[in-house]
């Protein structure tokens, strides 16, 4: 049957995108969703049909299940990881980066002893930095927002004070 159904999918997909109407905005909406379905049909008559463990592989109709009955929980670590923590890091980062390297850009002494620092720190691994922070700052978001703000600030001041170097002055006075 899942076989059946994947042909059946690739049929439905060629006959749309080699039909005369192909160019349309519906087809190019409908042959990836076509596409999509299809994967996840096979996806949940391979699981059930082969009885696949579901912590190997869980069926997709016990996953969107489980994302219903969990979404408030997992909205409240989105809201924790990503908003609290993963974005305002790279905000405050980004803007002290930037903030940065136009300062070392005006200023040649602040350029050989930042540019350096930057280039070491840029490559150090997160998992030697994040160990760190955590311990500083705790298991909150404060120290995952730390985490990616030192991991953005110096591969954008080393980025964005190269970039400056290769402007003129007049470009810089503009910005």
């Amino acid at each position: 049957l899942a076989f059946v159904i994947w042909a059946a999918g690739w049929w439905m997909n060629v006959m749309l995108e080699n039909g005369p109407a192909s160019d349309r905005n519906s087809v190019k909406v409908l042959v990836p969703t076509i596409f999509g379905m299809t994967i996840v049909l096979v996806w949940e008559l391979l699981v059930r049909g082969f009885e696949i463990n579901p912590v190997i592989l869980p069926a997709p109709s016990s996953v969107a299940a489980r994302l219903v009955s969990e979404g408030p929980l997992l909205w409240a670590d989105f809201r924790q990881t990503v908003l609290k923590g993963a974005l305002s890091g790279y905000i405050i980062g980004a803007v002290a980066a930037f903030g940065v390297a136009i300062l070392a850009d005006r200023s040649e002494f602040l350029t050989r002893g930042i540019l350096p620092v930057g280039s070491f720190m840029a490559a150090l691994p997160i998992v030697g930095t994040a160990p760190i922070l955590v311990k500083w700052l705790g298991s909150g978001w404060e120290s995952k927002a730390a985490v990616v703000a030192v991991m953005v600030f110096f591969p954008i001041l080393v980025n964005t004070v190269a970039g400056l170097k290769d402007t003129s002055a007049m470009q810089r006075d503009l910005m």
